[in-house]
């Protein structure tokens, strides 16, 4: 009998990562993967893990979601679970019930990538298909095209755990486009300094992208599931005054090299598909792009 445990204790944190690290398939779909984990663990261990609902069969783990905020759920269900339709079904049941503290009331959201059985289910509760989202995928057991890496100028390196701040303002202004000022870095390094020394914090890499004269342009992070399995870019942006110059191509085509260097086998990630600049952007960078598929919403 499967059974819901809703924010497992902090110290089994390692233990959800390398589990779901070993549902990631390059033919799967781009589900909940231990680097989004990781990138929420910006917010402490303990939070991270009070943001878990996990399902068990016998003690072992067969799905597990990430609260991802007030009103998403992110789930990955183990491969040879995902066509189970006992699961499906008690799943669909326990996260439509807000007593069961999976989600709450109101309007809420569900991702649920290439979980037919789940979605349907939830469709039969009443959900409907919401948010059209890309997966994107760069296969690195070839070579991957690191001459166009330096295409722009840009010159990417590793960032050391002491110089958070340029990665920090490169990431702010690409995501908010707001000023950056002392109070937003000191909290984004403050952020970064508790990821990377968190539990989850050995999986990243944070990159850097620098212009010709210096000045930091791009950014991106890449998180491993482990050697043989596909990695996931998350986040990746480039400096609002520094778009379409290639960088974000170039920091993209780095990602992808790093992530080769660490074993994976592929490179992952998802996003808008509204934003058609990231998807081009993901795909000039030898990323391809995968069948659309919809969050679920209930209004």
């Amino acid at each position: 009998m499967d059974s819901l445990v809703i924010a497992p204790p902090a110290d089994r944190l390692r233990e959800v990562a390398e589990v779901l690290g070993s549902w990631q398939l390059d033919d799967g779909p781009v589900q909940l993967h231990p680097g989004d984990l990781g990138w929420f663990s910006m917010r402490g261990p303990v939070a991270t893990a009070q943001a878990l609902r996990v399902w068990e069969d016998g003690g072992e783990l067969v799905a597990v979601g990430l609260l991802d905020g007030p009103d998403l759920l992110r789930l990955a269900v183990r491969p040879d679970a995902s066509e189970d339709a006992g699961l499906a079904r008690q799943m669909a049941a326990d996260i439509t019930d807000p007593a069961k503290g999976v989600l709450p009331a109101g309007e809420v959201y569900v991702e649920a990538r290439g979980l037919t059985l789940l979605n349907d289910a939830l469709v039969r509760h009443g959900w409907r298909h919401d948010e059209a989202w890309t997966p994107l995928r760069h296969h690195l057991a070839g070579a991957v095209e690191v001459e166009a890496v330096r295409g722009s100028g840009l010159q990417v390196s590793e960032v050391p755990h002491d110089e958070h701040g340029s990665w920090g303002e490169v990431h702010w202004s690409a995501f908010t486009g707001t000023e950056y000022g002392a109070l937003e870095r000191a909290r984004i390094i403050d952020w970064l300094d508790t990821m990377r020394h968190g539990p989850l914090g050995e999986r990243v890499t944070l990159l850097i992208g620098r212009d010709p004269a210096g000045a930091a342009v791009a950014v991106a992070g890449v998180w491993t599931a482990g050697r043989g399995r596909p990695g996931l870019v998350e986040p990746m942006g480039v400096h609002a005054d520094h778009r379409g110059k290639g960088y974000g191509v170039d920091i993209c085509r780095a990602a992808a090299l790093r992530l080769r260097e660490l074993g994976c086998s592929s490179a992952a990630v998802a996003t808008e598909s509204a934003n058609r600049g990231a998807v081009d952007t993901y795909v000039a960078a030898g990323f391809v792009a995968g069948d659309e598929v919809l969050d679920l919403s209930r209004r």
